[in-house]
């Protein structure tokens, strides 16, 4: 049976090395297992690392001849689509069919919606059949219907994979075992990510009652040893040395030495004991709870409107059209845009942000996909923040989940601890609107629940566009619905609905 195995490996990408894994030792073999663990903690370095794409500094992987990396970016297309759009085996026409690849999807990528450029991605890795697969976020930018076609076609590879997502449904549907990455380890675990991580929250709260135990063990020997030596020196003074001769020096030293004995005697099982509670307590090794959560303020804009788009038809390309009623958001708006992928979302929202009557400085807009080049821009600009506003920047992203020392000196943040550093950016500067792409892309858990907290708490408008439907409910009143028009195969329409009852509105919530 194919199986990976990584041997005390090393890895860091700074020199003189701040490490970023050290003596990590796993192994795996077919079939799938999830890599969980905070944004920026390593997990797609271990995936480039298993898939020979990084060398590590100590130690070695054993890893088949034939690996492959699917990447969670989709800026260009991966090097084998264009075969793949070509093969005519029976492979390819079925991947094809099944995930819904277009044959020209190569000549119009650039106009593509990333949810169809990662089915595209998902079939070309699929078809190359490598005999380890290394995913990362395959869900990102799918539609309920895509999300599922993709979970399918995953369950049919047969070889040795390795996931990286942040779908709880996906990681239980098709992974057996998880390795859980932190402080820079991994740990193997059997289970999807429900069993792992019950079982691991379970294991945390046991040894942080041992460890409770035992400092309580330790304190109270410490104040029974404290009790003890202040009763010993109060008996011997009190003791009489009266029956020695003072100018007899030798009956004062016996006299003494006798008093010694007594005092080590007496505390010497005490001490045995107090050594022990300390040995347990420094054995239960508890991982710090971090404390997360923001508090997004922001305010309400005194105008009365923010946008109001008269009704029109935007071009999607390729022949595909969006037709929209007239759009307006008000102050405190809260309006979740849906749609199925390709329908025109992302595209309907930049036109939106061009379009808004807001000075820039009022309003945050983050896009659904942000490539290398504006993420290494972003780290570079707060970088060169005063260090007052850097510390506070600094503060927002530690409390959303990640290592601020790590994301700082890291070589080129992940995708989701950009949007990190967009949304921690944009924290003083009491925008009147929000506009978050997929908000939840590239997020791990905590996070997504964090960035959750922040906008029920912020006061003024938000539009949202995503998949996620337990976020959407949790946040917005308002639905603009996509869908397609039935009477042209091509074109796409959308609705405007409220719901009956509106989600929670701003709280008091602030950083504590």
């Amino acid at each position: 049976m194919a199986s990976i195995r990584f041997h005390r490996v090393d890895f860091a990408y700074t020199d003189p090395p701040d490490g970023l894994f050290s003596g990590l030792e796993f192994g795996v073999s077919e079939g799938w297992t999830g890599v969980i663990g905070a944004n920026g903690i390593g997990k797609t370095t271990l995936m480039r690392l298993a898939c020979g794409e990084l060398a590590p500094r100590r130690g070695a992987i054993d890893a088949p001849a034939r690996t492959l990396y699917c990447p969670q970016r989709t800026d260009t297309p991966m090097r084998d689509l264009p075969a793949f759009l070509d093969a005519s085996d029976s492979d390819a026409y079925r991947l094809r069919g099944r995930l819904g690849v277009e044959p020209d999807w190569i000549a119009r990528w650039d106009t593509l919606s990333h949810g169809e450029r990662k089915r595209a991605q998902i079939a070309t890795c699929l078809w190359l059949d490598p005999d380890l697969l290394a995913v990362d976020e395959p869900t990102n930018h799918l539609d309920a219907g895509a999300r599922e076609l993709v979970r399918q076609a995953l369950g049919s590879y047969r070889g040795i994979g390795l996931l990286v997502s942040h779908d709880r449904e996906l990681l239980d549907g098709l992974c057996g075992h998880c390795l859980w990455v932190a402080s820079r380890q991994a740990q193997l675990r059997h289970g999807g990510y429900t069993t792992v991580r019950a079982a691991m929250e379970q294991e945390a709260e046991r040894l942080r009652e041992l460890k409770s135990r035992a400092q309580t063990d330790r304190r109270r020997i410490e104040r029974e040893v404290a009790r003890r030596r202040s009763f010993m020196e109060k008996a011997e003074r009190a003791k009489s040395l009266r029956g020695a001769n003072p100018r007899d020096s030798d009956a004062r030293e016996r006299a003494y030495a006798e008093r010694g004995k007594d005092s080590a005697k007496s505390l010497r099982q005490l001490a045995g004991r107090l050594e022990h509670a300390r040995e347990r307590e420094r054995l239960a090794v508890v991982e710090p709870r971090t404390r997360l959560g923001i508090g997004l303020r922001g305010s309400a804009s005194t105008r009365n409107t923010l946008l109001r788009l008269p009704a029109g038809v935007l071009p999607l390309g390729a022949s595909r059209s969006l037709s929209h009623p007239d759009l307006l958001l008000q102050p405190k708006d809260r309006v979740a845009l849906v749609g199925p992928n390709g329908a025109g979302k992302s595209s309907l929202v930049r036109h939106i942000v061009e379009r808004l009557d807001l000075p820039r400085d009022r309003y945050t807009y983050i896009a659904q996909e942000i490539d290398e080049q504006t993420s290494q821009d972003v780290l570079d600009r707060v970088r060169r923040t005063p260090r007052e506003s850097l510390g506070r920047i600094m503060m927002w992203v530690a409390r959303l989940g990640s290592d601020p020392g790590q994301l700082l000196g890291s070589r080129l943040p992940s995708p989701g601890e950009v949007r990190k550093l967009l949304l921690a950016e944009r924290m003083s500067a009491q925008p009147h609107l929000i506009i978050m792409d997929e908000p939840t892309n590239h997020m791990d858990l905590p996070s997504i629940e964090c960035v959750e907290q922040a906008l029920r708490a912020f006061c003024g408008a938000l539009l949202l566009v995503s998949h996620d439907t337990r976020f959407l409910s949790a946040l917005t009143a308002i639905r603009w619905e996509i869908s397609s028009d039935r009477d042209t195969g091509c074109h796409y329409r959308l609705h405007i609905r409220r719901r009956r009852t509106a989600p929670p509105g701003p709280s008091a919530l602030t950083p504590r």
